[in-house]
């Protein structure tokens, strides 16, 4: 069966396609239309489609949409409730005429055999069939909101979900946060990871009242109302952070933490179930997931690298699919290019190249020397996370590169970057998250012993969102090249783009990042660039 999902209603427009249960291709419309998260998600913007993604991946596969048995779109206009917002009307009527859209953007397709699927259905889907154990799960789907709800709480068994509880809108553990986000003058819907490490900055004076604020009850919570103004001013995006913003944000962030160890252990009582699984663009909370991890009562773990609503669309196609549908392979299920079309991209850049006889070679030796480096190679990621197809490298071992980097990409001062690491050296460097981790969605506590050695990737609360690499003999190589020359096996990892801008997915934007960027080299493919 030839599946192809659709996310188009909110925001991180994406397409994906199945086909006899395997994931072929999956992509965000960012990397193509080079539009950060696709589109706002507001109700005027409903009616777009990712059509380039769609194009894309039915060209991946060698196949039309006139070749597809079914469109898995993963929200359902006829479960809206429209009383709390307004202008969902309007959402609704672009929802419902999606088949229409999708029949316009893809000539051939027959809009009959577009579906409609439940927003937390395909959330739920992305995590409990795509996870790399198969077989029976528990599922926990968190996020700002579907049709008329922001939960579900279920189990998988033998590909079939059973729900045991649901929260209905307008109380939203996403929507709180994402209120917040805008509080302290971020763009919501976009910047609640900035809010994620502002916490770190300072203690949770507010917990108590965080307490009182959202309360817990079988399965479900209630959010009550809470006025920010009176514990931090809100911030316009151009004022300094002060202390009480950051203290907002931490009593916060811990008390989402708090409740989701809640709703888990209640899952974990309902189900029985050793293993969980977890989606929706809460799930991207990687401090929130590590204590799940480490706290609460689930043996295994297991985050949909694409949480968001991106993931929704491959979610819905496997939640469409009548076949045994298999684990997702890894989170590289984008775009690649050969070396032929790499060099033919270069050349068109008339920038001076050469062919490396062993690029992981001379990346280690940039690295080595602190240089920074653009990697470009193989497919590019599904989700948020760089990690290692389309990156900047850095060495961790000076600290001052964190303030380089962030200079780099036009960032905060306060946010981090991330390490990656060998995954069978990764349990003497980092503790208490999982490992292997390979798509950077918990942090680590950083070991002591290393804290001084690789300071460029510790927080200011002494954790690291490490990504272990395993079975990657390109990254592998590097790693141990840098490691040979530097005594560590971490290098520093962050996502190729600048900010407001989605990460590179040609070798177009590359060289495009490279040459706007003080970036010392770029290594693309089977060559190297240097400044």
């Amino acid at each position: 069966m030839r599946v192809l999902g659709i996310n188009a209603v909110f925001h991180d427009p994406a397409a994906a396609l199945v086909v006899d249960g395997e994931v072929v291709a999956a992509a965000e419309e960012e990397r193509f239309s080079r539009r950060k998260h696709g589109k706002r998600p507001v109700p005027f913007s409903a009616w777009e489609q990712p059509e380039l993604s769609a194009r894309w991946c039915l060209e991946r596969a060698g196949l039309t949409a006139a070749d597809l048995d079914a469109v898995a779109y993963s929200y359902d206009p006829a479960l809206v409730d429209a009383e709390y917002a307004p202008w969902e009307e309007l959402r609704t009527t672009y929802a419902r005429k999606a088949p229409q859209f999708l029949a316009t953007s893809l000539p051939g397709l027959d809009p009959e055999i577009v579906r409609f699927v439940p927003h937390h259905v395909a959330h739920a889907a992305s995590a409990g069939l795509a996870a790399p154990f198969g077989g029976n799960c528990a599922v926990l789907v968190a996020d700002g909101r579907g049709e008329c709800g922001s939960h579900l709480a279920g189990r998988y068994v033998d590909q079939e979900l059973t729900t045991f509880a649901s929260q209905r809108l307008p109380h939203s553990l996403g929507l709180m946060y994402e209120d917040l986000t805008e509080h302290l003058g971020f763009l919501r819907s976009s910047d609640e990871y900035k809010v994620m490490a502002l916490a770190s900055h300072a203690k949770p004076v507010h917990l108590d009242l965080m307490r009182e604020h959202v309360v817990v009850h079988d399965g479900g919570f209630e959010i009550r109302p809470l006025d920010w103004n009176t514990l931090a001013k809100q911030r316009a995006k151009d004022e300094d952070l002060t202390r009480e913003h950051a203290e907002l944000a931490a009593s916060v962030q811990v008390r989402l933490e708090e409740v989701l160890l809640e709703l888990v252990r209640w899952l974990h009582d309902r189900t029985g179930e050793t293993r969980l699984t977890m989606a929706g663009g809460v799930a991207l909370n990687c401090v929130a997931n590590t204590r799940i991890f480490a706290e609460g009562p689930f043996d295994e773990v297991w985050v949909q690298p694409a949480a968001g609503d991106s993931g929704t669309a491959l979610g819905a196609a496997l939640a469409a699919s009548t076949d045994t549908v298999l684990p997702m392979p890894g989170a590289d299920l984008g775009r690649g290019f050969s070396d032929e079309e790499i060099e033919a991209a270069l050349r068109t850049a008339a920038v001076p190249y050469k062919r490396s006889d062993d690029v992981a070679l001379e990346v280690a030796e940039a690295l080595a020397a602190n240089k920074i480096v653009a990697w470009f190679q193989g497919r590019s990621e599904y989700g948020p996370r760089a990690l290692g197809r389309r990156s900047l490298f850095a060495n961790p071992c000076f600290a001052e590169n964190l303030t380089r980097l962030n200079d780099v990409k036009g960032r905060e001062q306060f946010r981090p970057v991330a390490p990656m690491v060998l995954a069978d050296r990764a349990s003497e460097v980092f503790t208490r998250g999982p490992i292997p981790s390979p798509y950077m969605l918990f942090v680590h506590d950083v070991r002591p012993e290393w804290t001084d050695r690789i300071p460029a990737v510790v927080h200011v609360d002494g954790t690291a969102r490490a990504q272990t690499v395993a079975g990657d003999p390109l990254l592998e190589g590097m790693l141990r090249e840098f490691e040979a020359r530097s005594g560590v096996p971490v290098v520093v990892n962050t996502s190729l783009n600048t900010a407001g801008r989605p990460m590179v997915d040609t070798p177009r934007d590359a060289l495009e990042c490279f040459g706007s960027s003080p970036i010392d080299l770029l290594a693309i493919g089977s060559f190297v660039v240097r400044r």
